[in-house]
């Protein structure tokens, strides 16, 4: 129904943050990551993406400072015995990219540091999401050339981090992006690397 909120931060909790839209707060609950982004920014404009949560007793929005946080927090909501509440929690200690990591290594201790996530939830979180995840986030798998690019993408001036922005220049979002990216040496420069993850988006 809401597929993103843009406007002034009126107010950041320890828990949700409230972004006013033409003189309407909207209340939207966030992880510690998003908190994180919003750090020191209330007055200003922000853009959070959104998932609207609707059961029997409780309507509740949920926000996100990235799209790919929102996809993860929709898939982790689908498997069994996950709910909003430990999809958050979730979100709220791994990074998409570093949950792709531990979906794909099978890492159930990264997954159930989760506040409220048990062992068991984490080994479902793991069989139910490992052929999706990637599929539907094009995170990374935890190979090092994907912890190369988690290391450079942001560094400025570096060929992994100038060839993620001119994917994105292009159109692609950046978990397309990293997804091109993720299998790529590092060591390459900027065009071959702009060129073969072209190749591979196109394919």
């Amino acid at each position: 129904m809401y597929y993103y909120f843009s406007g002034i931060l009126a107010m950041v909790e320890p828990d949700f943050a409230v972004v006013d839209c033409a003189g309407v707060g909207y209340k939207l609950t966030v992880s510690s990551q998003t908190l994180g982004k919003l750090s020191g920014k209330v007055g200003e404009n922000v853009k959070l993406y959104s998932y609207f949560s609707v059961r029997e007793d409780a309507e509740e929005l949920f926000g996100f400072y990235t799209e790919e946080e929102r996809a993860a927090f929709c898939l982790l909501i689908n498997v069994s015995g996950i709910g909003p509440k430990a999809a958050m929690a979730i979100c709220s200690v791994l990074t998409p990219e570093k949950l792709g990591m531990a979906i794909s290594a099978g890492d159930i201790k990264a997954i159930s540091a989760a506040n409220g996530v048990g062992k068991k939830s984490a080994e479902r979180v793991i069989l139910e999401l490992k052929d999706k995840y990637a599929k539907n986030i094009g995170t990374f798998a935890g190979s090092e050339s994907s912890l190369l690019l988690e290391e450079n993408e942001e560094t400025p001036g570096s060929a992994m981090g100038d060839a993620m922005a001119v994917l994105m220049s292009l159109g692609y979002t950046r978990a397309e992006a990293s997804y091109a990216l993720k299998n790529l040496s590092a060591e390459l420069d900027c065009d071959t690397l702009v060129r073969q993850a072209l190749n591979a988006l196109m394919k």
